[in-house]
């Protein structure tokens, strides 16, 4: 009898069954197993398999890593495609052998059916992290064209996974949470936006029953794609559960002509036995480990839009450097309203030359004096959009990703460049290399603000191809310039995914600055992504977006635990506001060490949902960094005791508020709630917010500390142990 193949990593496994002509069945997902010496596939399967029960067929479903009807397997087919109507069933078998490379934990099937002309090729890998990363690549072996169905990637859950959570939310208030008992049936979340989308769930998680950040089991899916896609949950009556992902193609989108290959997107499965936090770890640390993960500290930025909006006027914009550097800004980017014609939003996207009657210099002279004051330049760009009061548009009509003659509805007073169009792509690149070239610019917003609405290249659907082409642009433009940063912004977070990172440094989180919202945006999507990668500003007083109003500790405080910035005019600020804004950027750059290394942990609310506690440990468990943020009213007088997290639940801990408040005594990590390594504990309201981080001492398990704030710091809260 065949033994199984295994793979593990990182305290999880998953095991595959070689056996049979076709591709492997798979067995198991989820944690690590003890030895399996001896036992063959069959008394695996046996164990994994459903029970018989009356009118089902003789032969048992087949979940394999492509799952079709002619292995009986009834839910979502993971391949299929016709032949202009005909053969819309694939039988794949496998062409030799599974080709595995046990150090770098993968494996590679080939199979075809050779009667319907298509072969396939699945790669698999289980990352060091504990990562399991897959993808499929269909090829048309046949003498005329073959459309596919975009294949689905997907993996088994257990039965005891009986909770589904998914994020959705809409512009200036993305990641909003949502639960769901795990039903029979489907629960489907689609993307037809043309981006990844304001509402876009970045994770699809199956856990057990009330599973939280740090309890419970959780197997979790995110595709890395930033076009059309779906994820979903599938349970079936025959007892079998998948979670799964994959491209979403309109009709007729991807129809292969003889030879040529269709290449899924990769689709992230990670499970943890410890909650979200477990999860989330996983994945920042393969992120963290990618070659082209940003390694230099992530600078300080100041972003001009909140500050002037379209009024560009140079000798502001010299003051606003000026103010910037002197508080320790270390980028300035200059935002909308640089180039041609754009005075405000209906005009001049697609005119990427220095505007000359507000720039009669060019853009040298700001450029030129930021990096005087020892600051990198940076520059908004939107290179795939174009508004129709432009000069390419006037020039180009037929670069519109679009139908001839049937232009979609504008949003933003804009429209989409088809960047699939050689002609437009080459325009595009050209103008990027030489702005980046002539300006030495270290820095691209990159902005993205409209989903895309009929969307068409060459006569059919064009989301996929247009969604190619902006990856080959980035890639190209990062070819010729290796040191330039990209900072992925689509009116805020409507294209975060994994796919869009492997080509940029930096996610804008949202449109809004508003610390209050700001601090669920944040908290939901570092699940997903680190928080070095993650842009938080602190703005004005008044929040841009909602209206509402925040005390600079506050919106500070909440700007602190990401790649931290300012978007806001400093010329209006009193002396005050600078030293306090001077004070927190010392204190942000003094801990981008242990912020964007270490592992982000997120307390539970439980009874006290008004209360937000999180934090970042360092690898070593030797300090750490928690905030407690209250964000309504408490129906409770005194605040509650705080259980932290991540911390070594044998160390003795020093505890120090920011400000200190009263002397607190050194503290054992188990009356803390604590389970790992040395730390220290903050808490913050609506009014401010207050931090605290601990201090080795060499050679002993004890901590000192300091507070973190300057004089400008709000009031200590009255907090109890």
């Amino acid at each position: 009898m065949t033994e199984p193949l295994i793979l593990r990593a990182d305290g999880t496994a998953l095991v595959l069954d070689p056996d049979g002509p076709g591709l492997p069945r798979v067995l198991h997902w989820g944690p690590a197993l003890g030895p399996l010496d001896g036992v063959t596939t069959e008394a695996l399967a046996a164990a994994w398999r459903p029970a018989r029960l009356g009118s089902s067929p003789p032969l048992p479903p087949v979940l394999s890593l492509l799952p079709g009807e002619h292995e009986g397997w009834q839910g979502r087919p993971g391949v299929a495609g016709h032949r202009d109507g005909r053969m819309p069933h694939l039988r794949l078998l496998r062409t030799g052998g599974i080709e595995t490379d046990p150090a770098a934990g993968s494996v590679l099937i080939r199979a075809e059916d050779a009667e319907a002309g298509v072969a396939t090729v699945t790669e698999l890998r289980l990352e060091p992290q504990g990562v399991v990363r897959l993808r499929h690549t269909l090829t048309n072996l046949g003498e005329e064209p073959w459309t596919a169905v975009a294949p689905l990637t997907l993996l088994p859950v257990p039965d005891h996974a009986g909770e589904l959570m998914d994020w959705t939310g809409r512009w200036g208030r993305e990641r909003h949470p949502q639960r769901s008992p795990f039903h029979q049936g489907i629960r489907s979340l689609e993307s037809r936006r043309g981006r990844t989308g304001h509402g876009a769930t970045g994770l699809l998680v199956a856990g057990t029953p009330g599973f939280g950040f740090r309890h419970g089991e959780v197997w979790a899916v995110h595709l890395a794609w930033s076009g059309n896609h779906q994820h979903y949950a599938e349970r079936l009556a025959e007892g079998w559960s998948v979670i799964g992902a994959g491209e979403l193609l309109a009709p007729g989108e991807v129809r292969l002509a003889p030879g040529e290959s269709y290449e899924s997107p990769w689709a992230f499965f990670v499970y943890s036995e410890h909650g979200l936090d477990g999860a989330s770890a996983r994945l920042h640390r393969w992120l963290r480990a990618r070659p082209g993960h940003p390694r230099s500290p992530r600078p300080v930025v100041l972003n001009t839009w909140e500050a002037v909006y379209f009024d560009q006027r140079p000798d502001h914009l010299l003051s606003l450097a000026e103010r910037a550097a002197h508080i320790g800004v270390e980028r300035f980017v200059l935002d909308d309203g640089w180039f041609r014609g754009r005075r405000d939003d209906s005009a001049g996207l697609g005119d990427w030359y220095v505007a000359e009657d507000v720039w009669p210099k060019g853009l040298h002279p700001l450029a030129d004096r930021v990096r005087e004051l020892g600051m990198q330049f940076g520059l908004w760009v939107e290179p795939e959009m174009v508004n129709l009061d432009s000069d390419l548009a006037r020039a180009h009509p037929e670069w519109l990703l679009a139908a001839p003659g049937r232009t979609p509805r504008e949003w933003r007073r804009q429209h989409t460049l088809d960047l699939a169009v050689p002609e437009a792509f080459a325009h595009i690149l050209d103008r990027l290399d030489a702005l980046v070239t002539e300006y030495r610019i270290d820095y691209l917003k990159w902005d993205h603000n409209r989903d895309l609405l009929e969307a068409v290249h060459d006569g059919g659907a064009g989301v996929r191809e247009q969604t190619l082409a902006v990856y080959r642009l980035l890639d190209r433009l990062r070819e010729r310039h290796p040191r330039l940063e990209i900072e992925s912004c689509s009116s805020g977070g409507a294209r975060i995914d994994l796919g869009i990172l492997a080509r940029s440094d930096r996610v804008w989180a949202s449109d809004t600055n508003d610390p209050l919202d700001r601090q669920d945006i944040q908290r939901w999507l570092s699940v997903l992504v680190p928080p070095e990668l993650i842009g938080s500003h602190v703005g004005p007083p008044v929040a841009h977006v909602t209206g509402r109003a925040a005390g600079l500790p506050f919106r500070a405080a909440t700007a602190l635990f990401c790649h931290a910035g300012l978007e806001w005019d400093l010329t209006t600020c009193d002396p005050a506001e600078l030293d306090y804004l001077r004070l927190w950027l010392a204190e942000y750059k003094r801990l981008r060490p242990l912020l964007h290394t270490g592992e982000v942990v997120r307390i539970d609310p439980g009874h006290r949902p008004e209360l937000l506690v999180h934090g970042v440990v360092a690898a070593d468990r030797s300090h750490a960094l928690f905030a407690g943020v209250t964000t309504a009213t408490s129906p409770y007088v005194a605040p509650p005791r705080l259980r932290l997290a991540g911390l070594d639940e044998h160390a003795v801990y020093d505890v120090t508020p920011d400000p200190p408040d009263r002397p607190r005594p050194p503290l054992p990590a188990a009356l803390l709630g604590g389970r790992r390594h040395h730390a220290a504990r903050s808490a913050a309201d609506a009014r401010g917010a207050r931090r605290a981080a601990a201090e080795p001492l060499p050679g002993d398990a004890r901590r000192t500390a300091r507070p973190l704030s300057g004089p400008h710091a709000s009031p200590s809260p009255r907090t109890t142990m």
